[in-house]
């Protein structure tokens, strides 16, 4: 299997478990205050990782390594507001449209072709997940699903700023900028609205910092083997985790439509990781 997809695929499941430790801590602590702890929790162990690992912040780059910090910031607070208000699934499939701008964004910014079979397989994944959605009784179309949109838009465009960092920066140090951004933006944010977490909410808060820095670093490490548009699609699978979770911890059951969706996009997602080679930029 492509190590670049099957990257892609770990990390979906990774940040599926996050997800559902977010759905959980949201019911006490704002959603500001958990993308705090995550990025201030993670930017402490990236610290630690780079210092083990000797590497050194590049002098170079910059204004980009923070603009990337910035789409990861919006992107991780829309996301986490999303969640805390709308079906766990609901959330994940919204945040999922990201590779249709990714699909634009690397076209016009990468000048990245797709791959030649990916023709049949990324409209069937596509299939798949709008038998998820089930489009005949979908009705989380509200301020909630604007803001997860927006927050596809601002995962887009960190996965075309990953894609061309990696060629010149370390995975630590691009994970780095985008978990000391977002820690920064939030900070201001929960300063009005902060609460103290109690009991089991330290246990997600510190659980959702662990887990999504191994999912970031994943991730950031799929985009360098592979086409930004294959890896952002192939996570789509991360759909059929975050349904099981809602199943399971708050019994959203799916009907059928979303049962065949799942199978249809574990189906292409293999196909795609076995089957297709990336595509190369254009000169």
């Amino acid at each position: 299997m492509n190590r670049g997809v099957s990257l892609a695929i770990f990390s979906a499941f990774v940040f599926s478990v996050m997800n559902a430790l977010i759905k959980a801590a949201s019911l006490t602590i704002p959603s500001s205050e958990i993308v705090f702890f995550r990025s201030a929790i993670g930017t402490i162990l990236i610290l630690g990782l780079m210092w083990q690992a000797n590497i050194r912040f590049s002098t170079t780059g910059v204004p980009l390594l923070m603009l990337r910090g910035l789409f990861g910031a919006f992107y991780l607070l829309c996301f986490v507001y999303t969640i805390a208000h709308i079906p766990l699934a609901d959330a994940a499939i919204l945040a999922y449209l990201s590779p249709f701008f990714v699909i634009l964004l690397s076209s016009l910014v990468l000048g990245e072709q797709l791959p030649k079979k990916a023709a049949f397989l990324l409209p069937t994944v596509l299939v798949g997940v709008a038998l998820v959605i089930n489009p005949f009784n979908f009705n989380s179309f509200n301020i909630y699903a604007l803001v997860g949109i927006a927050s596809a838009l601002f995962a887009a465009g960190a996965s075309i700023t990953i894609r061309y960092l990696s060629k010149k920066h370390h995975t630590y140090e691009i994970v780095f900028y985008f978990l000391f951004t977002a820690m920064l933006v939030s900070g201001c944010l929960m300063k009005d609205e902060f609460v103290i977490p109690q009991g089991i909410a330290w246990v997600y808060l510190i659980a959702i910092g662990l887990v999504s820095l191994i999912g970031q670093i994943c991730l950031t490490r799929a985009f360098t083997h592979e086409n930004a548009a294959v890896v952002a699609v192939t996570r789509y699978i991360g759909l059929v985790f975050n349904v099981l979770w809602g199943v399971i911890f708050w019994l959203e059951i799916p009907d059928w439509m979303t049962v065949l969706g799942g199978v249809v996009i574990v189906v292409a997602c293999i196909t795609l990781s076995l089957k297709v080679q990336p595509g190369k930029p254009q000169s």
